[in-house]
């Protein structure tokens, strides 16, 4: 398979789970998170569906290129279980979140996240510079949240 059509695919199947966490930020839940006390550095909604629409592209490209790039084995195995450990987890946070309103989960999920990006983003550099540097704005912006998901767990 070509690589263009493995970007393809990866960028359709993982923006659609990205999409997917849209149903839990909508309506009466907006009016849910605008109610809690907000921990100091917290940016504008209106930053986030930017930064996640670029991270996921981000996320979708470096899967693509190490999908592309690492023979088969039991290395890319290993990558490849973290990487979708790290995105069953990512999916899980916001329902657990804006959902269930369960503040303390959700930052016990990020926790565990964010563990398993760095794992996934090692791994992937290892055998693909590219694959795993393209997954760094995505630690950081993961690490942020987590910092935030324990500010509003600790205010609230």
């Amino acid at each position: 398979m070509k690589l263009w059509l493995k970007i393809l695919i990866c960028v359709v199947v993982i923006n659609a789970l990205g999409a997917a966490g849209a149903i839990f930020t909508s309506g009466s839940l907006k009016d849910w998170y605008a109610s809690l006390e907000k921990p100091p550095g917290v940016p504008p909604n209106w930053v986030f569906g930017p930064v996640w629409t670029t991270l996921y592209a981000m996320i979708a490209l470096s899967l693509a290129l190490f999908w592309d790039r690492v023979a088969s084995g039991p290395k890319k195995k290993t990558a490849l279980t973290w990487f979708f450990v790290q995105m069953v987890l990512n999916l899980a946070w916001t329902p657990i979140f804006f959902g269930a309103h369960l503040l303390g989960l959700a930052l016990i999920v990020i926790v565990l996240m964010l563990v398993a990006i760095l794992v996934t983003l090692v791994l992937f550099r290892r055998e693909r510079k590219a694959a795993g540097r393209l997954l760094i704005p995505y630690a950081i912006w993961v690490g942020y949240a987590t910092y935030l998901n324990a500010g509003y767990f600790v205010l609230n």
